[in-house]
């Protein structure tokens, strides 16, 4: 079977969230399965040195982008048995960041359709491909309307995944002659027509064979209007070729047993590394080194999306009455920025706050906390507390989309679950459940040992959603 997974970012050459983990992990997990997959990407300038260098010519060709007459450069490489190419063109991809440029439907039209040429130009045509969030959502539009007399391309089935509904890629109605060079048969409400608006998103949720998430929770939460984002009739028209798969996280990477940039390594049998790890975060970051006072730790985006609002309403009530410490790691709106550097001022001996993306940091967060904070307002499957799980943390967590799905609640009776949760978005129930963590850490030593092991236990590899991806292609041949 052959699949090309287009995306707009895919670790380890560029990233920016979770569609970066998810573009570079998956097509690994699919090669080993047995699948011919492989990966397109634009080349962006910010690209590490290594990778570029890396990257060989493999083919060039010219394209009309509106009424321009634009250069496509194809470029390969192979890594992890996974092969990469990437389109070239750096009037569009020698910017200043991935997103947010004043251009970007241009950008990410012209990227749809170099994806589309490039395959018969490199002798590459996928039985199935799958394309991810808005950046290349028009790809499956554009081969309906635009490519449909190619011959070549008449087999492809079409597989889209979300990964945040919030992004959409809506444009004005002229972008499709003005960028795609097509007329409007597809402007319409079973098309691409979102008011009088063209939606990249809403055309590759119509014409697409199968619509996947990142979570089965999050698939029904964006066919509702609290989630939907405006496009919660589209998937509900839809709702039969919708999926929810859960992420998977990259075990290679976050293993406590071998991860390099910890300082200690440890397993679930042994957690004394761990306890080291714990010690040394608290000594790099100038804390009171006290392995018995419980640590929370935090790695996220600084918004009111990702629950911090919750965080700074009831942060003094929680320093207050509860020996604890924070570690928050991250950058996002200024009122949170600068919110919780005054923190840290007010608790010196109890309040981190780095402002600032750090990897290896985050890892070390990871592995040294006791408990992981992700109040997240909506979550389509979050990463963070699953790694944190891994490194037996334990999340405190809203209990939405992949938040669910994921972290199964403490229950004192039987002894089981993975971590703390609480319904209703608000910071009374917020404090409420931290409160509740921190009781059993401190009264019930065994049974919070115990809540370590079984989420370390659990398995969120990408072996079995690879599985999922893999069925659905077969199931579309």
């Amino acid at each position: 079977m052959k699949v090309l997974f287009a995306a707009a970012e895919a670790a380890p050459f560029i990233k920016t969230g979770g569609l970066g983990d998810v573009a570079g992990a998956l097509p690994k997990e699919l090669v080993k399965q047995g699948v011919d997959i492989r990966v397109v990407l634009p080349f962006y300038s910010q690209i590490d040195t290594k990778y570029k260098e890396m990257a060989e010519d493999l083919v060039y060709f010219y394209m009309h982008v509106g009424l321009k007459w634009v250069y496509c450069g194809i470029k390969t490489l192979e890594l992890a048995g996974v092969t990469y190419y990437f389109i070239d063109n750096q009037d569009y991809f020698n910017r200043n960041g991935l997103y947010g440029e004043w251009d970007d439907g241009e950008r990410f039209g012209f990227f749809s359709m170099a994806i589309i040429e490039m395959m018969e130009k490199i002798g590459f045509i996928p039985d199935v491909i799958h394309v991810n969030d808005w950046q290349t959502a028009m790809v499956p539009a554009l081969l309906v309307d635009k490519y449909h007399w190619v011959e070549a391309y008449k087999g492809i089935r079409k597989v889209l995944t979300i990964h945040n509904i919030l992004f959409q890629g809506i444009y004005p109605e002229n972008i499709l002659g003005g960028v795609f060079n097509t007329g409007h048969s597809i402007f319409h409400e079973a098309g691409v027509k979102y008011y009088e608006n063209v939606n990249f998103l809403k055309g590759g949720i119509n014409f697409s064979d199968v619509v996947t998430t990142v979570s089965p929770t999050y698939a029904e939460e964006i066919q509702t209007p609290a989630f939907g984002e405006g496009l919660e009739g589209t998937l509900r028209y839809n709702s039969w070729k919708i999926r929810g798969i859960i992420n998977g996280i990259d075990y290679d990477i976050n293993n406590p047993e071998s991860d390099s940039r910890l300082d200690y390594h440890y397993t679930a049998e042994d957690l004394s590394g761990k306890v080291a790890n714990k010690k040394a975060l608290q000594q790099r970051l100038g804390l009171p080194v006290m392995a018995d006072v419980p640590l929370i730790g935090a790695v996220s985006r600084l918004t009111g999306q990702k629950g911090f609002h919750l965080i700074e309403e009831k942060i003094h009530e929680l320093m207050a009455t509860r020996d604890v410490q924070i570690v928050i790691l991250g950058t996002g709106d200024a009122e949170f920025e600068n919110a919780f550097r005054n923190m840290e001022q007010m608790y010196p001996d109890k309040c981190r706050a780095i402002i600032d993306f750090d990897v290896t940091l985050a890892q070390h967060i990871y592995a040294g906390s006791d408990m992981f904070l992700m109040p997240s307002a909506f979550e389509p499957c979050g990463l963070s507390q699953m790694i944190s799980m891994r490194y037996g943390t334990i999340p405190i967590v809203h209990e939405i989309g992949g938040l669910k799905d994921t972290v199964i609640p403490y229950n004192e009776i039987t002894g089981e679950g993975t971590g703390f949760s609480f319904w209703g978005f608000n910071s009374t129930n917020l404090l409420a459940t931290i409160s509740r963590a921190l009781d059993v850490y401190e009264d019930q030593p065994e049974e919070w040992q115990q809540l370590m092991s079984q989420g370390m236990d659990s398995d969120f590899s990408w072996a079995q959603p690879a599985k999922e991806y893999l069925s659905i292609y077969q199931s579309l041949l």
